[in-house]
């Protein structure tokens, strides 16, 4: 058995958003025809996704934005994505205010990126020009709970159709941005680092880096074992993405010819998933991606297929299409860094489309919920106040059965210096969020 769904007519835009809500965040076997006569005459579980009013069927009529293409003035497309102050529809209220579709396919899509904006300092889309951060909902994994309430009515209406739902599930993913803080920097840097130190009047800090060096001390950002221990105590799905770019502006980590360091990510690629966390200088210069890649490939002796990029810089289309070519397959950049919660309004995986070539591809997207930096940097919360934040997040997810995904950094979890009490931040996220 499966679902018939009349449209009249279909386009990528259509293709791809009923894979979305069949494929990606629900399974269900479903057909989809542009034929009118079997419109009329269907005997068959039917959804009209037309302004033609017939008898039998779920009827949702559309607006016109999954009939285009092109990109279009922002004004309009946010009608046609419909305004989510309104009550949004349940089980005993039906009625459903706007189309479900378009406003699934804006925010997957992140269109309104595509739309003149302003960028912050380090070229990124700031989440409080969204939409969603706009209208309040960033918070909330909108495009799931499209899919929930669909597959209610679809059900209702045909009880012998059953969508197959997802179960929640919790993905660690952590970046390394700098291997260690002291140790194995090189001579040159080790030693401006120092009388920097000294003309700073930083005589703790160049204690600390002293007793690092000489060995007597343990260099904060050395975190790995505590971070494995938590992985076997919660048997954790755990991703790490590794900086390997040269060293330059917002690039510092350790130097990639480090025997240390090469060892530390053959160690963790032994124990979890691995992927490249592509340089800020490579959004400037697209061949230090591949650079970084190669580099990931030779140490670790596998493909590289995930990433996340530095600073969680995003340009649409560009970065996703630069990520394809060099045969990435995931991406777990889709987060904001200023906003906790859902950037794209979603929070299960699904296929990058590219609106400029109306296309879906084959990149899957991961989104990321919550980091660490934003609710300490840049919104400015107590330990105490991000437990809250965090466990209204996962509640979140789990209501619509999503991917919950939690982006840390290995010196955030040393409990010292700007993270002090962090670390207990941390545990608690994954006390609440293991399934």
């Amino acid at each position: 058995m499966k679902l018939l769904i009349y449209t009249p007519r279909i386009t990528h835009r259509i293709n791809y958003i009923f894979s979305l809500f069949f494929e990606h965040i629900g399974d269900l076997n479903y057909e989809i025809t542009s034929d009118k006569e079997i419109l009329e005459n269907a005997t068959v579980p039917l959804l009209n996704y037309s302004e033609i009013k017939s008898s039998n069927g779920i009827h949702l009529p559309p607006s016109k934005l999954l009939f285009e293409s092109g990109i279009k003035d922002e004004e309009r497309i946010f009608v046609d994505a419909g305004n989510l102050k309104g009550a949004f529809p349940t089980p005993k209220n039906k009625y459903i205010p706007f189309d479900i579709f378009s406003s699934a396919f804006y925010f997957v899509t992140r269109y309104e990126e595509y739309l003149p904006h302003l960028r912050d300092q380090y070229d990124r889309f700031d989440a409080k020009y969204s939409f969603a951060y706009k209208n309040g909902f960033l918070r909330k994994p909108m495009v799931n709970k499209y899919a929930l309430f669909l597959y209610d009515l679809i059900e209702e209406k045909y009880p012998e159709l059953k969508v197959k739902r997802g179960n929640y599930e919790y993905l660690n993913t952590i970046d390394i941005d700098n291997a260690w803080a002291y140790k194995q920097k090189g001579f040159v840097r080790t030693t401006a680092a120092s009388i920097k130190d000294i003309l700073t009047f930083n005589f703790k800090n160049l204690y600390r880096r002293i007793g690092v060096l000489l060995g007597y001390k343990k260099d904060p950002y050395d975190n790995y074992q505590y971070l494995w221990d938590l992985q076997d105590k919660y048997n954790l799905k755990s991703l790490y993405f590794f900086l390997l770019a040269d060293y330059g502006l917002n690039d510092k980590n350790v130097p990639v010819w480090s025997n240390k360091f090469q060892s530390l990510i053959k160690s963790i690629s032994d124990r979890s998933q691995i992927g490249i966390h592509p340089s800020y200088g490579s959004n400037k210069n697209p061949e230090k991606l591949i650079k970084e890649i190669e580099r990931l490939t030779l140490i670790s002796k596998f493909e590289v297929i995930r990433s996340r990029q530095h600073f969680l810089i995003l340009n649409m289309p560009e970065t996703y299409r630069r990520l394809i070519q060099h045969e990435i397959k995931e991406d777990y950049s889709m987060g904001f860094a200023s906003e906790v919660g859902f950037r794209a309004s979603i929070a299960s995986p699904y296929p990058f489309y590219d609106l400029d070539r109306e296309e879906m591809t084959s990149l899957m997207l991961f989104p990321f919920a919550v980091m660490e930096a934003t609710l300490k940097f840049y919104m400015d919360t107590t330990p105490q106040q991000a437990f809250e934040i965090i466990d209204k997040l996962i509640l979140e997810v789990k209501k619509v059965d999503g991917l919950f995904i939690s982006l840390w950094h290995n010196e955030t979890v040393s409990n010292e210096g700007l993270w002090t009490d962090w670390r207990q931040v941390y545990e608690h996220l994954l006390q609440k969020a293991v399934p």
